[in-house]
C-alpha cells in the first residue's frame, strides 16, 4: 500500500491530488487499485508519505501504533475508506435479474433441526462425548442419530436419506452425505460401552445448567416389544406387555427421573422381569454413579410396594413414597367411607387448565407404627375406575355367553378344553373376574356374580392408598410428590411415540441396549426443550413445537442476471410469527445460517 501523487492543470492552474493505492493480483497480472482519494495533502517528503501509508495499512489490519495513541489524520482517512467500502458493498448487491426465470431449489426442513442442534450445544453434549473418548466422526454420527430420534425417527437404513432431506449439512457445516447404514451400526457398537459414562455426565451438565433438584428419584418401568424372533438377544422374553402385545418378545426398561423430569439413569432388564426385582439393581446404579444421597426420597408405584423393597430403601438411608397394593387398600374401607377428616386439594395441570374439577382430590393421613398412610379420594378417578370396570365386565360376560352357547350346541364337548377356556377367561379379565364364580358342572357353564365383592369394588372406585416413611411432611406435600410419578409415564410416552423407541428391529442385545440409549439421549434434549418452554409459560409438547417449526426451511434462491451469470443465494426463509414466539421462548437466534452467495457462469436454461 502506498500513496500516489497525480497532477492536473486547469485554466493555467496546477492541482495536485493524492490517492491511497494498493497492489492486487488479477488473472492478467498485478494491478494497482485505488482505495480512496486523500485530496490535496500538505506538501511533505516521500518518507512521510510512506510512513502515513504504513499507519493506514496497520490500522486497516487491526494493528495499533504503540507510541501513537490517536492520529486524527489517519482516523479521517479510515472513515473515508470505510464509507467507500460500504458504498461498494451496496453496489455489489444490486444486480439486474430476469424475474420470470427466478427459481427456488434444494429446500430443506430446518426449524426442528435448528432447535435440536442449539440444545445439543447448550447441553455441551459434544464435550461429554469427547470426554468419553469418542472420535470426531463418532461424535458427529451420534449427534446425527440423536437428531433423527428427536425429529423424525427411522431405521439406520433410512437415516442417510433423512440426513440429506434436512438442513443438517447447512447447520453443522459437515459433509454428511457419506455415512451409510453400516457406519451407523458400527457407531452403535462404539457407544455401547460408553452409555453409563455419557448418561451420568449429561445429567450433571443439565443439573448445572438448569439448577435441578437431585434429591427426589422417580422410578418406574415400561416394556417395549420386538419385531422378529430375537434369537441373539438373551434379554428378549415374553412377559407382562404394557404395549398390549403379548404375542411379541420384549424387554423391560427402568427409568429414573428427578422431580423436574430430567433422566438420571436407565437400565434394560429381561422381558419377564418382575417390577419389584429391579429396585435393588437401580439403587446400585444410582449409587455407582454418585447420585444416591442419604436422605433422598424414592417414589415408586404399587408394583414395587413389597416389604423387602421398602426395607432395602430404608437400609440405604433413604425415604420412600409408594402406592399400596389393592389388597392392602381393602383393609382401609371404613376410613374411606368416613366423610370427615379429608382435606380438599386441586391439582392444576397447567395455568390454562379448564378441567380442574377432574383433578379435585380429597386426602387424609393415618399414622402407623413405622410409616404413615395417605388415603386419597379422586372424583375424576372414580369415574375412570367405574368406566374401566364396566367395560371389562361387559366384555367378559359377552365371552362367557359365547362359551355357554358353544357348550349348549355341542360344538365344544371336551371337559378339559372347556375348563381351559374358563381359565383363560379368568386370566384375561382378572380385573373383574374376582367378582364372578365361573365353573363347569353337569354339562353347563355356570356364571355366578359375587355381589359382596362387587359392592366392595364400587365403594372403592376413585380411591387409592399411599404409604411413606416421611414424618415431618404434610399429607398434601406427600400426595403432590407422589403425583410427580406421572412425569415418568409422560417420559415413557414421549420415548415411545415422538421418539419412536418401539417396535425394536435390532436382534443383538448390545444394539438393542444402545438403541434404547439413543432414545434416552434424545429425551435429554426433549426434556431440556420442554423445561425451557415451561419456564416461559408455554406448555406445549415437543411434538407440537416440532410440527410448528417444520415450515421454517433453508433453500437456495436462483437469480439469473442480465450478464449471463446466475447468482445462487443459500439462506433460511423468513421466520413466521409462531416461529419467532418459540425461538424467543427458547432463547434461540431465528437466523439459522448466514446467506451464502455463489456466482455460476454459463448455466444452460432449462
Amino acid at each position: 500500500m502506498y500513496i500516489r501523487k497525480t497532477k492536473k492543470t486547469y485554466k493555467n492552474k496546477t492541482y495536485y491530488n493524492y490517492a491511497l493505492v494498493e497492489s492486487v493480483n488479477t488473472p492478467k497480472g498485478p494491478r494497482q487499485r485505488t482505495i480512496c482519494s486523500l485530496g490535496s495533502l500538505e506538501p511533505r517528503s516521500r518518507e512521510e508519505w510512506i510512513k502515513l501509508a504504513h499507519k493506514i495499512e496497520n490500522a486497516l489490519s487491526g494493528q495499533q501504533d504503540l507510541f501513537n495513541t490517536e492520529d486524527k489524520e489517519v482516523s479521517g482517512i479510515l472513515e473515508k475508506i470505510n464509507s467507500r467500502r460500504q458504498n461498494d458493498k451496496k453496489a455489489d448487491d444490486l444486480v439486474a435479474v430476469h424475474t420470470d426465470r427466478v427459481t427456488v431449489e434444494e429446500s430443506r426442513e430446518a426449524g426442528p433441526v435448528h432447535v435440536g442442534m442449539q440444545f445439543w450445544k447448550r447441553l455441551d453434549m459434544d464435550r461429554v462425548l469427547k470426554e468419553a473418548k469418542l472420535g470426531e466422526k463418532a461424535r458427529l454420527l451420534t449427534c446425527l442419530m440423536s437428531m433423527n430420534r428427536l425429529i423424525s425417527p427411522c431405521s439406520e437404513w433410512a437415516m442417510p436419506d433423512w440426513f440429506r432431506r434436512t438442513a443438517l449439512a447447512d447447520i453443522v457445516s459437515e459433509d454428511i452425505e457419506n455415512p451409510d447404514a453400516q457406519d451407523l451400526y458400527r457407531n452403535l457398537d462404539r457407544l455401547h460401552s460408553k452409555r453409563e459414562e455419557i448418561e451420568s455426565q449429561l445429567f450433571q451438565r443439565a443439573s448445572d445448567l438448569f439448577d435441578l433438584d437431585s434429591t427426589v428419584y422417580l422410578y418406574d418401568l415400561t416394556s417395549t416389544y420386538f419385531e422378529g424372533q430375537c434369537l441373539l438377544n438373551e434379554k428378549a422374553m415374553r412377559g407382562y406387555s404394557r404395549d398390549k402385545r403379548p404375542d411379541c418378545k420384549q424387554v423391560v426398561v427402568g427409568l429414573v427421573l428427578n422431580r423436574d423430569g430430567f433422566p438420571i439413569a436407565h437400565e434394560v432388564f429381561n422381558g419377564n422381569e418382575r417390577d419389584h426385582n429391579t429396585v435393588g439393581t437401580m439403587l446400585d446404579i444410582l449409587k455407582r454413579r454418585g447420585f444416591l444421597k442419604t436422605g433422598g426420597l424414592i417414589v415408586v408405584d404399587r408394583g414395587m410396594a413389597f416389604s423387602e423393597n421398602l426395607e432395602e430403601i430404608c437400609s440405604r438411608g433413604l425415604d420412600y413414597i409408594v402406592a399400596c397394593r389393592q389388597s392392602e387398600r381393602n383393609h382401609h374401607l371404613n376410613e374411606f367411607e368416613e366423610e370427615e377428616g379429608f382435606t380438599e386439594v386441586i391439582r392444576q395441570l397447567s395455568p390454562t387448565n379448564e378441567y380442574q374439577k377432574k383433578s379435585r382430590v380429597y386426602i387424609r393421613r393415618k399414622q402407623g407404627d413405622k410409616e404413615s398412610y395417605v388415603l386419597c379420594l379422586s372424583d375424576g378417578r372414580r369415574e375412570k375406575d367405574r368406566a374401566i370396570r364396566e367395560t371389562h365386565e361387559k366384555k367378559m360376560l359377552s365371552d362367557v355367553k359365547r362359551l355357554q352357547h358353544c357348550v349348549q350346541t355341542g360344538s365344544l364337548k371336551d371337559e378339559a378344553k372347556i375348563n381351559q377356556k374358563i381359565g383363560r377367561l379368568l386370566e384375561r379379565y382378572s380385573r373383574v373376574a374376582r367378582y364372578y364364580k365361573l365353573n363347569f358342572e353337569n354339562g353347563i357353564v355356570l356364571c355366578e356374580r359375587q355381589e359382596e365383592k362387587r359392592k366392595l369394588a364400587e365403594n372403592l372406585d376413585g380411591s387409592y392408598l399411599m404409604k411413606t416413611s416421611l414424618k415431618d411432611v404434610s399429607e398434601e406435600e406427600i400426595w403432590k410428590t407422589y403425583m410427580l410419578l406421572t412425569r415418568v409415564e409422560n417420559a415413557f410416552r414421549s420415548i415411545k411415540s415422538p421418539l419412536a423407541e418401539r417396535p425394536i428391529y435390532h436382534q443383538r442385545t448390545d444394539r438393542v441396549e444402545t438403541h434404547i440409549f439413543l432414545c434416552v439421549l434424545a429425551y435429554h434434549l426433549l426434556a431440556a426443550i420442554e423445561h425451557t418452554l415451561r419456564s416461559k409459560g408455554i406448555h406445549e409438547s415437543w411434538g407440537t413445537v416440532r410440527e410448528k417449526l417444520r415450515t421454517h426451511q433453508i433453500c437456495t434462491v436462483v437469480l439469473p442476471t442480465d450478464k449471463g451469470e446466475t447468482l445462487k443465494i443459500r439462506r433460511d426463509t423468513k421466520p413466521e410469527k409462531e416461529h419467532l414466539v418459540l425461538y424467543q421462548a427458547l432463547d434461540i437466534n431465528p437466523r439459522i445460517i448466514e446467506p451464502r452467495k455463489t456466482w455460476v457462469k454459463n448455466i444452460r436454461e432449462i
